[in-house]
């Protein structure tokens, strides 16, 4: 996150989102994503390309590749992408700039991770356009979906350090899906397995419901925390629960796991990797490299307290 607690908060356009089908501010355990200040933007499952669309309109600065963890699944390097962002182009409000607490949009860049680059600098790119093909990041963890990682510096700060990006507000309010925890698994890959509930409109944003309102964000709760989206006034902290039961602690939007197991029929998985979606195939999707989970298995998700919970960053 940021190194400036009263660092200026960037409006993300909603034109960012329009290239993508899903987005997660939270599930990562990376710590550019604390307090929200990254978005994965993934790509649409339906497309058979594997083409990465850009998120911005600007100039391209300069590209730089990175070292990553060696993982068999993924690629050996990734690639920070610099962007010199166009704000109007954009779809920035200009309105916005400098007002209480919003970042000057004319002194953004852009950085955008786990695109292999057919751009360069001097290019110029408007949203949507190609910007390469997607990276299977060393990043990932094996049931990570192919996406672009977003995040904005100010021009005066360091672009290249992992930390430091500004933190981001939405665009749009996700609507909260009830769920009652139960579904028929339409999807299992290796690692995971997609349930065909809870399912929303297509063409609206949606994600899973907290109990008390509000829609889940991150890795529950394989991940340190996560994100309540919409879920009230940056004021109004206190616990959080899912399916009748208290997952953890919220400060403003951001949230604070608690000590439990996931359950899918009473054993334990990994957790649940919780996003926003506006495609069709969206349903709560658990994780566990070790499941036994088949098409058309009908699972009931739970959670009991845990003394040594799953915890991978």
């Amino acid at each position: 996150m940021t190194d400036d607690p009263d660092a200026p908060t960037v409006r993300l356009p909603e034109r960012a989102l329009s290239p993508f089908v899903r987005f997660s501010l939270y599930n990562s355990p990376y710590p550019a994503h604390d307090r929200g200040c990254a978005v994965d933007l993934y790509r649409d499952p339906a497309r058979e390309d594997d083409v990465a669309p850009s998120p911005v309109a600007g100039d391209v600065i300069d590209g730089h590749e990175r070292r990553v963890p060696r993982k068999e699944y993924a690629e050996a390097t990734d690639q920070v992408l610099l962007v010199d962002v166009d704000g109007a182009a954009s779809g920035f409000d200009a309105a916005a700039d400098g007002g209480s607490g919003a970042a000057d949009t004319a002194d953004l860049v852009a950085r955008i991770l786990h695109v292999d680059p057919a751009v360069g600098p001097g290019d110029r790119v408007e949203v949507g356009d190609p910007l390469g093909r997607f990276v299977r990041s060393g990043f990932f963890a094996p049931w990570v979906d192919d996406h672009v990682h977003l995040g904005f510096r100010r021009r005066d700060q360091h672009l290249l350090r992992a930390g430091g990006s500004l933190p981001l507000s939405l665009p749009v309010a996700p609507r909260p899906l009830a769920w009652d925890g139960t579904g028929t698994v339409v999807e299992a890959g290796e690692t995971y397995a997609v349930l065909d509930a809870p399912r929303g409109p297509v063409d609206e944003w949606v994600g899973v419901a907290a109990d008390g309102g509000g829609v889940l964000d991150g890795g529950l709760a394989h991940y340190r925390g996560g994100g309540l989206l919409d879920g009230g006034s940056e004021d109004e902290n206190g616990p959080v629960s899912l399916l009748g039961y208290e997952i953890g602690t919220a400060t403003g939007r951001t949230v604070e796991w608690g000590s439990f197991d996931v359950l899918a029929d009473g054993e334990p998985v990994t957790g649940l990797s919780l996003f926003c979606a506006r495609d069709a195939g969206f349903g709560a999707k658990l994780v566990d490299p070790d499941h036994d989970l088949s098409v058309g298995d009908r699972v009931e998700v739970g959670f009991r307290p845990s003394d040594d919970p799953v915890r991978l960053g």
